[in-house]
């Protein structure tokens, strides 16, 4: 244990028990409940000896108050690469196969402490994704790493002034753009799409290589809206048509760009991450 302070007593007229004596005496733990705390966590020492709350103080004895061991925090080591970062957010890629949040030790938010530098800003908060993007998919995600830049991130948000674009593959003929409105759990839904090509399929009558560009962040939006249509994502195991699912690949869906005004600096910041080779295998003419 470290040693945190010390204490000389000074000649008592009369004895004192220890937990009335030491309230007060030491600035780290001045009140009367956290020294009684400290005490039976066996923190507090009379004369090199563990104190008790019971313990006499007569005088001239040195009280020592001791520093708990802290139990070393267990990290989650998953490197990440960092597309941009500042004093403020980050911006990251996030593979396919890993969540952003939640319950599990093996997630985005856990990872970010050991990829990201921390702000030396005074509201300073331990990094976190300020969006989500699903188990399944790939791409940017934006970080934050102050309290003012996460509040005014959500504004943006809430005000439809965070870009996002996707790349999808999708199942079957279809349109060469267009746009769905089908509400998602009863709140008004919109998304946006363009075919950039479309190879013929034995299994799938036809891939298309889609750009997606939701208008509103409900939950599965995109993967909701292809299968609705009748053109589900490729590898989609929730939104499949029978016969016609994969499960080699993952899911193909990809957060491929990000633009917004940065809430504090006022500067553009626009990203794009390159398709992912499954991508590639099928679409090798493309590029962003």
């Amino acid at each position: 244990m470290k040693l945190r302070e010390q204490h000389k007593v000074k000649h008592l007229e009369n004895p004192i028990r220890l937990q009335q004596y030491v309230i007060g005496i030491f600035s780290t733990i001045p009140t009367k409940s956290g020294m009684k705390k400290a005490i039976k966590k066996g923190l507090v020492f009379v004369n090199g000896e563990v104190a008790s709350t019971a313990l006499l103080i007569k005088g001239d004895e040195t009280i020592e108050l001791f520093e708990e061991e802290q139990k070393e925090k267990k990290q989650f080591i998953f490197p990440l690469e960092v597309i941009f970062e500042d004093d403020y957010l980050a911006i990251i890629f996030k593979p396919a196969g890993i969540v952003v949040s939640g319950n599990s030790f093996a997630t985005i938010n856990n990872a970010l402490e050991q990829n990201i530098q921390p702000s030396s800003q005074n509201d300073a908060v331990v990094p976190r994704a300020v969006h989500r993007l699903d188990y399944p998919t790939s791409g940017l995600l934006l970080i934050s790493k102050t309290h003012k830049t996460t509040h005014l991130l959500a504004k943006l948000f809430e005000d439809k002034i965070i870009h996002k674009k996707y790349h999808a593959v999708t199942i079957g003929k279809m349109e060469s753009i267009g746009q769905i409105s089908l509400p998602i759990d009863g709140k008004e839904s919109f998304s946006e799409y363009k075919v950039l090509q479309s190879i013929s399929s034995e299994k799938y009558e036809n891939l298309n290589l889609v750009e997606l560009h939701p208008k509103t962040g409900r939950r599965h939006q995109l993967r909701k809206h292809m299968y609705e249509i009748g053109n589900p994502i490729l590898g989609d195991k929730d939104y499949f048509i029978e016969g016609k699912i994969s499960y080699g690949n993952g899911l193909y869906l990809h957060a491929s760009s990000l633009y917004f005004i940065h809430p504090i600096t006022n500067e553009p910041m626009n990203f794009n991450k390159d398709l992912p080779k499954k991508f590639k295998r099928l679409f090798p003419d493309v590029s962003l």
